[in-house]
């Protein structure tokens, strides 16, 4: 049997153990070691095991993933998301949908200093979800607008997903976050309009609010100074050349720990809580990495990669056929895997796929986390959709579901434009580092 025939049959195999709950660190890493035993025997298996392991996790620059965890912690326990919440009503909570707009808006800004789509769409609907029920807020479009607003937690730097995709494929990882943030705004101003064109269709789906004075106004924006403080810190240091990625985790881990110190939400017990949620969070991370360096010395020794390039070549069809097929593949995926699963399950035969082709691994980037993120809210087992259910009570998946519609077209729309036009990913990219 040829290699790349047994690779095929590994990577069903991988999605088989994926589909009865295997954790997928576990299940790559027990694909990689049977498949590296039946291709290349035990001795082989045996060096690269003893350190696979090691060297997967070691590199200095992965030491940038639990400090962008902690960031993240310590923001949330600080308040952060509330005043991000309050300052954005403050200005266009009176619009008819003003709260839904501004649930988007400060999902955006604190998913900019947290990194994580998840912990976005958690922190937020807690926030977020009692105050537009209180207003008389239809439940899909509060719920849906907190769904999808979570996915920016990933997409706006800093993105604990984009710094692994820059490590695993060797790019800059100021480079991509600078290429993500065009992106980010532009998935933000297009989530605000479906929900501006949602309440056109059915205003009754939300009221109008009261109206904040502008010395409302000003208290709003005074409170939320240091988020604004903090993000510029950490992105502008990393843009001016003042220190490192990970440098700049440390910096913003310590600054977000001193506004949690001074706003008084952080004790003994709350530190203690914040490393062991940084510890199991980077240690689920650091598995799936030991897995996926496992499975992909595998799949290296199959020729896998290199027949699938082949074979598309091949084929003669557009490059651009070929990524939409992958983008619907990674949709598709995404309906039952969360984002950086599928990132590490994938990248070893699709990055050279993609490269072949000729395609700017930064401008890719950007599409493949934008696109891994769409499977966070499509029902019907998007994550962030039963994280919202989770949080709900009374919430059904059907009412969810409903009112997601509109910001997946947003989705469309959005992935239509970065493909039309790579610019708005690789200017500022060039603009800032060239």
């Amino acid at each position: 049997m040829a290699s790349s025939t047994i690779g095929l049959i590994a990577f069903a195999v991988l999605f088989g153990l994926i589909a009865i709950r295997v954790p997928i660190a576990i299940a790559m890493g027990m694909v990689g070691l049977v498949g590296g035993l039946i291709i290349n025997g035990f001795d082989s298996v045996a060096f690269i095991m003893g350190s696979v392991p090691f060297e997967s996790i070691f590199p200095y620059s992965l030491s940038v993933i639990p400090l962008f965890i902690l960031m993240g912690v310590f923001s949330s326990k600080a308040g952060l998301s509330r005043a991000l919440y309050d300052a954005a009503h403050a200005f266009i909570g009176h619009y008819k949908g003003g709260l839904a707009m501004a649930t988007v808006g400060a999902c955006a800004a604190f998913g900019a200093i947290c990194g994580s789509s998840l912990a976005t769409a958690a922190t937020m609907c807690r926030v977020a979800m009692p105050e537009m029920r209180r207003r008389n807020y239809d439940d899909g479009l509060a719920s849906a607008t907190i769904a999808a607003g979570g996915t920016l937690g990933v997409l706006i730097p800093p993105s604990v997903i984009m710094v692994i995709y820059a490590i695993l494929t060797q790019q800059s990882i100021g480079r991509l976050f600078a290429a993500a943030l065009i992106p980010g705004l532009l998935a933000t101003i297009l989530y605000m309009l479906a929900v501006r064109i949602k309440m056109a269709r059915n205003p009754g789906l939300a009221p109008a609010d009261i109206p904040v004075d502008w010395s409302g106004r000003i208290v709003a924006m005074l409170n939320v100074w240091p988020v604004i403080l903090l993000f510029a810190v950490v992105i502008g240091g990393i843009y001016a050349g003042w220190f490192s990625p990970t440098e700049a985790a440390a910096i913003g881990a310590m600054g977000a720990f001193i506004l949690a110190f001074l706003k008084k939400k952080m004790d003994r017990d709350t530190f203690i809580e914040c490393l062991e949620e940084t510890a199991s969070s980077t240690g689920m991370i650091f598995m799936i990495l030991i897995g996926t360096a496992v499975f992909n010395y595998f799949v290296e020794t199959t020729g896998l990669p290199q027949a699938l390039v082949a074979y598309v070549g091949e084929l003669g069809w557009n490059e651009y056929t070929i990524l939409i097929l992958l983008i619907v593949f990674y949709i598709i995926l995404g309906c039952f895997m969360d984002a950086l699963s599928m990132i590490l399950l994938t990248l070893p035969f699709i990055y050279p796929l993609i490269t072949n082709m000729g395609f700017d691994p930064i401008w890719f980037g950007v599409i493949m986390v934008s696109v891994v993120e769409v499977g966070l809210i499509t029902p019907p087992v998007g994550m962030n959709l039963f994280i919202i259910m989770a949080g709900t009570p009374g919430l059904k998946l059907q009412t969810i579901s409903r009112g997601v519609v509109a910001f997946l077209m947003a989705d469309v729309v959005r992935l239509a434009l970065l493909i039309l036009f790579p610019a708005l990913s690789l200017w500022l990219p060039s603009l800032l580092m060239d």
